[in-house]
């Protein structure tokens, strides 16, 4: 018997919102619900690397801290390397590291000088896109290292931010868009 095909729109159904947090206005949107079921949280990855074949790319990179869930477990599927990128001052060794806006703050994201090879091809990862500045920032410090980001994707994508303008040089892709 086979499992019935997961889409974007079982996954959105599954996404929790949380008024006012972090902060009063904020609308969080709450994926936990998708990771706690075994067949959306598969689906998920599995449409995040439809189209790339193991040994296709050389990392996939997580941005801190709920990209890395998406990211290990692509970078399995993939045989692929797993690069965590993370904020400042958590990374153990030497880092460069690029500061960026987002909705409600600022902050600044670091990856190891070694992270990838230079001309490697690399899947980004992260939860949401909301203003862009978050993956920016990160796919500024792969091209810094020389990485190719091949495509950046996303669970959940808050259209009405217009992240998306801030990544307009490379794929963009996002499973449920609000």
């Amino acid at each position: 018997m086979s499992t019935p095909t997961v889409t974007p729109a079982d996954l959105e159904r599954a996404i929790r919102n949380v008024p006012d947090f972090p902060k009063p206005g904020i609308q969080f949107k709450d994926i936990t619900p998708v990771l706690q079921d075994p067949r959306l949280f598969a689906a998920s990855v599995e449409l995040l690397t439809a189209d790339l074949a193991p040994g296709s790319i050389q990392a996939v990179v997580g941005i801190d801290a709920r990209g890395f869930i998406f990211a290990a477990a692509a970078a399995f599927k993939l045989g692929a390397g797993l690069v965590p990128i993370r904020k400042s001052g958590k990374l153990p060794y030497r880092t460069f590291e690029q500061s960026y806006d987002l909705e409600y703050g600022s902050n600044t994201l670091a990856v190891h000088v070694d992270a990838v090879p230079s001309g490697s091809r690399v899947l980004l990862l992260d939860d949401l896109l909301a203003t862009g500045g978050t993956a920016q920032a990160a796919a500024a410090l792969l091209t810094r290292l020389g990485a190719q980001v091949v495509r950046i994707g996303f669970l959940v994508e808050l259209s009405f931010l217009k992240g998306r303008t801030r990544l307009r040089d490379f794929p963009v892709q996002s499973l449920v868009v609000y």
